[in-house]
Parts: structure tokens; sequence; C-alpha cells
């Protein structure tokens, strides 16, 4: 199995989790939220950020293990956990609105952050290869 073939495996173990969570957003607007709302944020936000967080590390083992690479998927992994952390903190005042923002915002990141850690696994990265 391919580093590539691991990264994109955490992706797929994030995807019911990333579903959950759109349909959290979805579901939940304008209306008050229930705890078990909120322990699902929590729970979802989790298991998303430990397999970015595996993914980030099958990664930076494909770069070499390199400062670059590990300063590079560090900055986006805590982008990401700042992000779940607003999505938690809004499901816990109740305030749906910022859920529903904070959860788009972290969707996002999850999605950018499969995309670095392809792109930084890659034994051929943009602009490096031959002619």
């Amino acid at each position: 199995m391919t580093i590539a073939d691991k990264i994109e495996d955490h992706q797929a173990r994030c995807q019911p989790h990333v579903l959950r969570l759109r349909m959290i957003a979805h579901d939940q607007a304008g209306a008050a939220l229930t705890w078990q709302a909120v322990t699902e944020v929590i729970a979802a936000t989790g298991a998303i950020l430990a397999e970015a967080e595996a993914a980030g590390s099958d990664a930076r083992a494909a770069a070499g293990g390199g400062p670059g690479a590990a300063t590079f998927l560090g900055v986006r992994l805590r982008r990401l956990t700042a992000a779940a952390n607003d999505a938690i903190a809004a499901a816990g005042e109740g305030d749906s609105g910022q859920l529903r923002r904070h959860l788009h915002r972290f969707e996002v990141l999850t999605s950018a952050i499969w995309t670095v850690q392809q792109a930084v696994s890659s034994p051929n990265p943009a602009g490096t290869g031959s002619s």
C-alpha cells in the first residue's frame, strides 16, 4: 500500500463524520441545539482530527520527515484544530448560526488538508519534476 493509498484510507474513514456534521448543521438551522448534537459535533470533529493527524504522519514520512513538510502540515493541522474548537464552542453555547458557520469552515479546512497531505507526500511534487 502506497502512502497516497494510506492517506486516501484516512480520508475515506472521515467521510461519514463529515456527512454527519453537514446533517447537524442543516438540522440545527435556527433551532435550539440538543445535547446529542453537541456530543456528535465533539465526536465527529475529534474523529476527523485523529484521521488528519495520522495521515499527516504518513505524509511527513513520505516527504522524508524534513522540517519544511512538518511545519507546513503542522500549521494546517493547527488551523483545523482551531476550527473544530470553534465549532464545539458554538455548539456548547447553543448558537446554531455560529455552529453552521464554524462547521462550514471546518469542512473547507478538512478538504484542504487532504489536498496538502497528498501534495506533500507525492514522490514528485509540483514544480520539482524532470522535463
